[in-house]
């Protein structure tokens, strides 16, 4: 890794962290990483995805960070509109997305499921959510551009 590839590494965590020191959960802090990085704001959406918090409405079911993984993927390459057309290769990012997310964390935390990865023990947020969410959103960041998109143009 060059100095400038852990720079612009150690500047997104902080953006990451931020965002989460905020009050934002995962779901939102991916999803708000990936507006901005598309020069957009979508208080609307955010505000959507608030839904996935804690496992889906703090149920404890899957990870907020996955989920809000797919919906950042879903950003770049889903339908948002009637005239538009979903790219054919969203569903097989998502599955990349999951296949990785199931094979990093399943098998360290027994599941993928917030509560699996949680334990119940609150300390755990803070330890362990923060690695998450950096790790997907590097991964989101592999999957777009090695499906062509440019990040930096939000396309």
């Amino acid at each position: 890794m060059s100095h400038s590839e852990g720079r612009a590494m150690n500047d997104r965590q902080a953006r990451l962290m931020e965002l989460a020191l905020h009050g934002f959960g995962c779901s939102q802090v991916l999803v708000l990483e990936a507006l901005e990085a598309r020069g957009e704001t979508s208080p609307e959406l955010v505000r959507a995805v608030s839904g996935l918090h804690g496992g889906l409405g703090f149920s404890g079911k899957i990870c907020g960070a996955l989920t809000g993984g797919c919906c950042a993927l879903g950003l770049y390459a889903g339908k948002g509109a009637a005239g538009e057309v979903e790219d054919a290769r969203l569903s097989l990012m998502v599955n990349d997305l999951v296949g990785w997310f199931e094979g990093e964390y399943g098998p360290r935390y027994g599941g993928i499921d917030c509560a699996n990865i949680l334990q119940d023990d609150p300390r755990n947020r803070l330890a362990r959510c923060p690695e998450i969410v950096m790790a997907v959103s590097e991964q989101i960041t592999e999957i777009l551009r090695a499906n062509g998109y440019d990040l930096e143009q939000g396309s």
